[in-house]
């Protein structure tokens, strides 16, 4: 009997081994990488926060369609992650948070912008939340060995339906209760966010005692999902931040209090505000937190100028009246970019930080010496220097190991869209990948065909960009390059030099994809054979 208990708990170890090493750590709530996460200003989203903390504790007695799903939805800018996030620390606090996962488009985490690692993340914190859990999932990883190879249809079934409701069933354990909170679905890069061709047998999560709010913008796809019409599952009402909460007083609190922090910290005088600036600011927000977020910021962030005139400036901003609702956020993230010497190629620069931020080596310092034109020249500070309220600029002695960050998503929204940031600050993608592959060339003029003077960091981000960029639109031809890197000896130094994952030949072969076409002709008759 005693061996008998030894191995199952030795399967159990393994189990839970295998299992957290599949997870996405940096989507749970309380992962480092969420460590500058936004939360709710204290006393604010009061109302909304216990709305959905009620609502996940709440008993809606026997039924047969229970509403354990909720939608909460809202404009970008309206505070949703701070308030899942804020949620999810108090159902912490309290022992009632089932799991957590906050999806995130520009993380350096791949985990946390796919859906691979989305079920297994799940399964792992439902293991930690209840011992009964733990022993159905690890019991169930032993049934199902191959369960990681199948899709996320059969992992969910496997590893977090089947055994909760085998947990649910056990009448002799106390309820299951609590709540699986879910951010940003809409940030995930999956093909297709759900799938309409499963049969409905979402009803057989009735016996879940565990609820989940799921927290995204109002994407088409996901008001048809939640669409009763579309969809016979009974979720609970949808929560609008901004149609269901007057954020209004909220964002009058945060006002307040961050206008006195900033009044301290600068020793200005109590009537340091222009008349009525709150209340201006709180109607140009329209319920938009992040536009009172970027306010404080710009104000706070190291300017020449003192803060009072900085304010005046926001306050006197006039905006054409349009059917756009986030005009004036539109009108204060042009305002703050116009301050950059080069608004454009501080754009340039913001586009290709972000098109960079997954490749290996993409530290700040990386980031300087591939973009800049000179790599002696102080551009980056010259560009984002007083950016700070749109960028997460790493501190000089940080800059080797540390990455530059966007405080919101909302910054790519507005640039993107030629019609909110107007024609001088708009780049087409195509535009941003010449950007970013004249960078590459400067950078390999820069080396000898014998010697590679950069360190190992710099060249892993390097010798990604060839293999990610889009070479369709002429940015590809090697007759670009420097006569160092058209040489065999170059790229073999290159992938000799970073250890790249990258084969040899996938790096050469898009970089010379012109001069290779004519070779896989079917007039030459013949079959290459390439060995690396």
């Amino acid at each position: 009997m005693a061996t008998t208990l030894f191995n199952n708990a030795h399967d159990f170890q393994l189990s839970a081994v295998e299992l957290g090493a599949r997870i996405a750590a940096g989507a749970i709530h309380d992962s480092a990488e969420r460590c500058d996460a936004p939360k709710c200003h204290p006393e604010t989203r009061v109302a909304v926060q216990n709305d959905l903390y009620d609502w996940i504790l709440g008993d809606e007695g026997p039924s047969d369609h229970p509403r354990k799903i909720k939608w909460v939805t809202g404009p970008a800018g309206s505070g949703k992650s701070a308030v899942m996030g804020s949620v999810a620390d108090r159902c912490a606090g309290n022992g009632v948070l089932g799991a957590t996962f906050f999806f995130a488009s520009w993380s350096t985490s791949v985990g946390r912008r796919r859906k691979t690692a989305f079920v297994t993340t799940i399964a792992h914190q439902l293991a930690q939340h209840r011992e009964e859990l733990r022993t159905a999932i690890s019991a169930a990883i032993e049934k199902n060995a191959d369960v990681f190879e199948k899709n996320l249809r059969v992992q969910m079934e496997v590893l977090v339906l089947s055994p909760l409701r085998e947990v649910v069933r056990q009448s002799d354990r106390p309820p299951l209760r609590g709540g699986i909170i879910i951010d940003g679905l809409d940030e995930c890069e999956a093909e297709q966010y759900h799938d309409t061709t499963t049969p409905g047998r979402r009803g057989e999560t009735r016996t879940n005692e565990l609820r989940r709010p799921v927290g995204d913008p109002p994407e088409r796809v996901f008001r048809e999902f939640f669409d009763p019409e579309n969809n016979p599952t009974a979720f609970a009402k949808k929560l609008d931040l901004h149609e269901d909460h007057n954020a209004d007083a909220d964002i009058t609190l945060f006002l307040e209090a961050e206008f006195n922090r900033l009044r301290r910290r600068y020793n200005l005088p109590l009537s340091w505000l222009p008349p009525n600036a709150i209340k201006i600011l709180v109607d140009k927000a329209s319920g938009q937190f992040i536009y009172a977020a970027t306010v404080i910021r710009f104000l706070d962030a190291d300017h020449r100028e003192p803060p009072k005139a900085l304010l005046e400036a926001i306050l006197g901003m006039q905006v054409i009246t349009t059917s756009n609702p986030l005009e004036h956020l539109d009108a204060l993230y042009s305002h703050i970019l116009s301050s950059s010497p080069d608004a454009p190629l501080s754009v340039q620069w913001i586009h290709s930080i972000s098109w960079l931020k997954s490749s290996k080596g993409s530290y700040a310092s990386n980031i300087h010496l591939l973009l800049q034109t000179d790599s002696q020249s102080n551009e980056a500070e010259h560009l984002l220097g007083k950016l700070h309220s749109l960028i997460r600029i790493p501190s000089p002695r940080d800059q080797a190991t540390t990455r530059y960050d966007f405080y919101h998503k909302s910054l790519f929204d507005f640039l993107e869209d030629p019609d909110r940031c107007g024609i001088d600050l708009y780049v087409e993608e195509n535009e941003n990948e010449l950007f970013i592959w004249n960078a590459f060339v400067r950078a390999c003029a820069r080396t000898s065909g014998t010697q590679l003077k950069y360190q190992e960091p710099f060249l892993q981000l390097l010798v990604d960009i060839p293999a990610q960029l889009v070479l369709m639109h002429g940015i590809g031809h090697p007759e670009a390059l420097s006569t160092s890197a058209t040489s065999t000896d170059w790229w073999v130094l290159l992938a000799t030099e970073c250890k790249a994952a990258e084969s040899l030949w996938q790096m050469f072969k898009q970089v010379h994809k012109p001069n290779l076409e004519p070779f896989h002709s079917p007039e030459f008759g013949i079959n290459s054979l390439v060995g690396t």
